[in-house]
């Protein structure tokens, strides 16, 4: 118990050091655009990959479970939509990136406290915090929502497609489906879990990242730690703003 609050008192304090004006604002914005690339671009492969083959596969079970002629065949293509849009988009995708991109921070920013380069930082009187995790923090707050727009995309299309090779549903009746009682606002509620979710992955992972001690193990160790800890919490807020958003 008392570790938990320990934890959880040194990670408000790394946040404040976090949140603090950057030094320099030129770096500060190339550091960024990097980070976009680093934690957003190069995990349109897995979010594709992953989202499409999602679709696909709630399309079929709903497909398959529509056993009584008075349920219009419709309802795939609305079960699809809203089961992409509510949920596993932005929470399934949140956990898969909680593993791809949380890893990545939280080793690269361990490997560089073990060979004492934020203590270099530290004594050229750079704040190292700011300088290493703001930049992700932003990235990830900005380049989620695109991913997870980008991965309901993906989601509904492999849904159509899976329909469309099967015969299963026809397109008529899967678009119709995508049309059904649509709210604009489940798009709101989807993108603002998205943001709480990357701002979990990012600043857990900087901070078991920052406070690594040891050697190469105690990475390691660093960037499970970041893993668990951010699904975990990303799991518990998803049950929290749900409450909040849909009640």
């Amino acid at each position: 118990m008392i570790n938990g609050f320990i934890t959880v008192g040194n990670y408000a304090m790394l946040m404040h050091k976090v949140f603090s004006l950057p030094q320099k604002g030129k770096i500060f914005w190339n550091q960024l655009i990097a980070e976009i690339n680093n934690l957003g671009i190069e995990s349109l492969g897995i979010v594709t990959f992953i989202s499409a083959f999602m679709g696909a596969v709630v399309s079929i079970q709903t497909a398959y479970n529509i056993d009584s002629p008075l349920i219009p065949m419709s309802m795939v293509g609305f079960t699809v939509r809203q089961s992409i849009i509510l949920e596993f988009s932005p929470t399934v995708i949140s956990l898969i990136l909680a593993g791809k991109v949380g890893s990545r921070i939280a080793s690269e920013i361990g490997t560089m406290r073990v060979t004492e380069q934020i203590d270099a930082l530290e004594i050229m009187g750079v704040n190292s915090a700011n300088f290493l995790i703001f930049p992700k923090i932003v990235a990830s707050i900005l380049i989620n929502p695109v991913l997870i727009i980008f991965s309901m995309w993906v989601g509904i299309l492999g849904g159509w497609l899976a329909m469309v090779a099967s015969g299963m549903v026809s397109t008529n009746d899967y678009v119709e489906g995508m049309r059904i009682d649509f709210v604009g606002y489940t798009i709101f509620y989807a993108l603002t879990k998205t943001v709480f979710f990357a701002f979990i992955i990012s600043s857990v992972s900087g901070f078991f990242g920052y406070f690594t001690k040891g050697g190469a193990l105690e990475v390691g160790q660093s960037s499970t730690k970041a893993v668990v800890y951010s699904s975990v919490l990303i799991i518990l807020f998803n049950l929290v703003l749900t409450q909040l958003l849909l009640t």
